[in-house]
């Protein structure tokens, strides 16, 4: 177990820089996610942390220690890829025990340590079979094992779950924060899906641009999101943003750019007329009452009715726990919360309350 400081780390590719001095202070046993979209540097951050990338400038401290110029193999890291990445022709437990081999571990310490890590991830019956009489969920459940087996300081998952279907994906969410609690070590986890961010992580490292644009657990980040990009990216569907004005009357109100009037709870201190994006989640809308809007789509999952509709020329998203049926003459009403609403500023995309 270890803890790990990302400390104002860049990465550059001649004169194009793809890392932007970022930093990152994780304290031992923490599960942090980094997520963000394709591009914005979390896969090349891993990879400068496990010593698969050099560092262009900045330090990374495992423990303190400083590991920027240590090979991959003295970093006490393991890393799980994307692609399971087994050897074909050896079983689940040669796979499992190959780089103890590698490292000249005694056979019996070998078998100890794959009997140990396939008990914790329920391998034990699979260990005599070869990966292709395997499901993907078992052949990734072998590749974290192989990682288990060296006891590393931190573990580095880069988008493991990518290949799984639907369901698998949910059920190997919910293996892996399961065996972080167990084992208790530092893990490091990149993906692309902010579900499994929300769902995985202690705390979230929100990406773009190989630059930081928030750091907190899931619900800081879904509760109080730093800008309009992370109150966009975190969240399923995202948070509905409409542009318009801040109106600070005796009791405020927002006017979109269409003259649509939406309830404000309170507004910015000297705000009248600034120009900002009115934010409201789609589950913190209730039918009936305050705005009409034009319903484009409506679609039902059983549990939820998702309503896609324009206010105005914008898009908006309503999610209700009731069943909607699309009306005759396509208008719904719907009440935004307005002790929810979150306002950022227009120019900037930076929150304002």
């Amino acid at each position: 177990m270890a803890s790990m400081n990302i400390v104002n780390v860049g990465k550059a590719y001649g004169s194009l820089t793809v890392i932007h001095g970022v930093s990152v202070e994780i304290p031992d046993g923490e599960f942090v996610v980094l997520v963000g979209p394709s591009g914005c540097g979390k896969s090349t951050l891993l990879r400068m942390v496990a010593g698969l990338e050099p560092i262009t400038f900045g330090d990374i401290r495992i423990d303190g220690k400083v590991v920027n110029d240590l090979p991959p193999k003295d970093r006490d890291i393991a890393m799980v890829f994307q692609s399971y990445a087994l050897y074909p022709h050896k079983t689940v437990a040669q796979n499992m025990g190959f780089a103890l081999k590698m490292r000249g571990e005694t056979k019996a310490d070998i078998e100890g340590r794959v009997r140990k890590a396939a008990e914790i991830l329920d391998l034990v019956p699979y260990l005599a079979r070869y990966p292709r009489q395997l499901s993907g969920g078992q052949r990734q459940r072998v590749a974290m094992g192989r990682a288990i087996v060296r006891d590393p300081k931190v573990f580095l998952f880069d988008e493991p779950l990518s290949n799984l279907d639907a369901k698998l994906r949910v059920q190997m969410r919910a293996e892996i924060k399961e065996l972080q609690r167990r084992l208790a070590t530092t893990m490091i986890y990149v993906t692309h899906d902010q579900v499994e961010a929300m769902t995985m992580a202690d705390r979230i490292v929100v990406l773009r641009d190989g630059r930081v644009e928030q750091i907190g657990s899931p619900l800081t980040l879904y509760d109080t999101p730093a800008n309009t990009f992370v109150a966009s990216f975190i969240g399923s569907p995202s948070m509905n943003l409409i542009k318009g004005h801040i109106r600070a009357a005796a009791e405020p109100f927002f006017e979109t750019d269409e003259g649509i009037r939406l309830p404000l709870h309170r507004a910015p201190e000297g705000s009248d007329g600034r120009p900002a994006f009115y934010g409201i989640r789609p589950e913190h809308f209730t039918l009936g009452g305050w705005v009409s809007a034009h319903v484009t789509v409506v679609e039902s999952t059983g549990s939820e009715t998702q309503v896609f509709a324009k206010l105005g020329q914008q898009k908006i998203i309503g999610v209700f726990r009731d069943r909607v049926e699309e009306p005759s003459d396509h208008v719904i009403a719907m009440t935004p919360n307005a002790a929810l609403v979150h306002l950022f500023d227009g120019e900037s995309g930076l929150r304002l309350i």
